[in-house]
């Protein structure tokens, strides 16, 4: 199994960018999906999640609004649009899977966001 993740970059105070994640190896129509990030020195965090259709999705409080996460079932892709990005959205951002929300069984390496003020 194998989550890439990719897009990251740096980025100013108010810019978008938009995360991919790849996934192989796996049944990817029949996950939960979701996006996690963690800063330095700071617990990792769930940023949004996904059910396998796209149909339901639920962000974290400090993205609402900012983000949107969608899947492409057909190319076993999962995506986080970012817009008005803060510095405090620097981190790693990793994708993770789970046939069950909460039982988060495979993560991707990560792709580093910085943001620049």
């Amino acid at each position: 199994v194998q989550l890439q993740a990719s897009g990251g970059g740096l980025v100013q105070a108010g810019g978008s960018l938009t995360l991919s994640c790849v996934v192989s190896g796996l049944s990817f129509r029949n996950y939960v999906m979701g996006w996690f990030r963690q800063a330095p020195e700071k617990e990792r965090e769930r940023v949004a999640t996904i059910n396998w259709s796209g149909s339901s999705t639920n962000y974290e409080d400090s993205v609402a609004g900012r983000f949107t996460i969608s899947r492409d079932n057909a190319k076993n892709t999962l995506y986080l649009q970012m817009n008005n990005l803060k510095p405090e959205d620097t981190a790693i951002y990793y994708c993770a899977g789970a046939l069950v929300v909460g039982d988060w069984d495979y993560w991707g390496k990560g792709t580093q966001v910085t943001v620049s003020s």
